[in-house]
């Protein structure tokens, strides 16, 4: 059958369609101006209760949501846990000495591989803060001032050991190309609470010190999701978003006229074929319209106070990961439901100790100010707020670095669910690997999934014959760090 669009349409059989086509649209922003799929609009029809309605293609919350949102900030590059939340006093003993081959036999080992193997001590002293006594590097002296709104994880694990996988199997649960990433499947199970911006935002800040590993666009893809779910890359310099403006000499009602009639034409051929994608590209023709005069006013930093902008070293413009930081508060408020910073700094073969001061400078204050400002405008207990990288460091030396290491490494989540000022899980005695209740990667998504509301295991989507999901056939929800 040939499912070519007919181009010889008569002019009478365009408009009766093309009109049929508008209308059924005005009347699907009637029933929720906020984008409801389907099955969220089935739920509507079902009287379920308002809680129990989201917003995507769920028909219902498997749990009572605690989290509305989740700001995901991004260490690229692999952070040392051993200057940032792990402190390993026995390390800094055997400085120097032959690394024990009981911990290293066997185990994968990126650029080290064949090389001796010698303990390298912690660059720096820790400090506890708060009432909690929570221990951090002296280096984050901001981020120690909420210390009691932290729960550090000091037992990750994780399975690609180079960058690139890595930051894919972080994002997506899977070191394989073509899987969705989290914030597609969040945006495709819960959608959004805008109808003006994306539901999922990501934002590259760059620093002075360490190795620059390129950031892909597919970490932030939808996969075999529809494409309406992927992120969308917003800039701190320059277009905020790339093609968004308006051409020079076209005014809005001509643009207005152009996509009214590209969607018409758009949706007479997905009632032909019913194409996910073609929806996809009607609404993304829509939130584009929209975000020509949303995104300029998002990145206006103009009101916000001068008391804002020094609490978090934000200078308009700048592009810097305390900028972003700003941005994703203003970006929560809007009503976006997945926000991810990348911070492109951390990749610390060589020189940690002087290249560790520049970057533990550029993210500690921005940070702070992000937690504390959520929660003095009352959204931290609906947001969650992840620090992570990729994967963490070795204790062995690299030179004057450390190399890859996947079999231990920190982060640390703050925000609404979490029980703040607790430090979970443990490395062993030399911070090689995770010994004490242990948190996979896939733990850690399927406990971002369980506070937003969804069960890990029941938010699916069938393609190739099999039902996929962010936790592939792992994952179990850390229960122990919920409030």
């Amino acid at each position: 059958m040939d499912h070519q669009l007919p181009l010889n349409v008569a002019r009478r059989t365009f408009l009766r369609q093309g009109s049929l086509g508008l209308g059924l649209a005005a009347f699907a922003s009637l029933l929720d101006t906020r984008g409801l799929g389907p099955a969220a609009v089935r739920a509507n029809e079902s009287g379920a209760s308002p809680e129990m309605k989201p917003l995507g293609e769920l028909a219902a919350y498997h749990y009572p949501p605690r989290i509305k949102r989740v700001i995901w900030l991004c260490m690229a590059g692999g952070p040392s846990h051993l200057e940032t939340l792990d402190w390993k006093p026995k390390l800094a003993e055997m400085h120097g000495q032959k690394m024990p081959e009981s911990y290293t036999a066997g185990m994968p080992i990126a650029q080290l591989q064949g090389q001796e193997l010698k303990c390298y001590a912690p660059q720096f002293a820790f400090k506890r803060h708060g009432q909690s006594g929570n221990r951090l590097c002296e280096l984050f002296p901001e981020i120690g001032t909420v210390a009691d709104e932290l729960c550090i994880v000091n037992s990750l694990k994780t399975e690609a050991i180079n960058h690139d996988p890595a930051h894919s199997f972080m994002n997506t649960g899977s070191s394989v190309g073509g899987r969705p990433s989290m914030g597609s499947w969040i945006t495709y199970g819960l959608g959004a609470e805008t109808q003006d911006l994306p539901g999922f935002v990501v934002m590259v800040s760059t620093g002075k010190g360490g190795q620059m590993q390129p950031i892909a666009s597919r970490q932030w893809h939808s996969g075999f999701l529809p494409s309406k779910y992927q992120g969308v890359q917003f800039r701190g310099t320059g277009d905020p978003v790339m093609y968004v403006s308006r051409p020079p000499g076209i005014e809005e009602g001509e643009q207005r006229d152009v996509i009214d009639a590209v969607n018409s034409l758009n949706r007479m051929l997905d009632a032909e074929r019913q194409d996910p994608e073609i929806a996809a590209r009607v609404a993304q023709y829509e939130l584009a319209f929209r975000m020509q005069a949303s995104v300029p006013e998002l990145m206006d930093l103009s009101g916000e106070t001068q008391e804002t902008l020094d609490a978090y070293g934000a200078k308009p413009g700048d592009g810097s990961f305390a900028s972003n930081c700003l941005l994703a508060r203003r970006l929560a408020e809007r009503g976006t439901r997945f926000i991810q910073l990348y911070h492109r700094d951390w990749d610390h073969h060589g020189g940690i100790k002087q290249n560790m001061e520049v970057t533990a400078a550029e993210v500690d204050r921005g940070t702070a100010a992000l937690i504390k400002d959520l929660k003095q405008r009352g959204m931290l207990d609906e947001t969650l707020v992840v620090w992570c990288g990729e994967f963490g460091r070795t204790p062995m030396g690299q030179g004057s670095g450390r190399d890859h290491h996947i079999k231990g490494f920190s982060c640390f989540l703050a925000g609404g669910g979490i029980k703040g000022g607790i430090t979970y899980g443990a490395t062993d005695e030399l911070g090689y690997s995770a010994v004490e209740n242990v948190v996979h990667v896939h733990d850690l998504h399927a406990t971002m999934l369980s506070l937003l509301g969804v069960d890990h295991e029941r938010l699916t989507y069938r393609v190739q014959g099999r039902d996929f999901r962010l936790t592939d056939v792992f994952g179990h929800v850390v229960k122990d760090i919920l409030a």
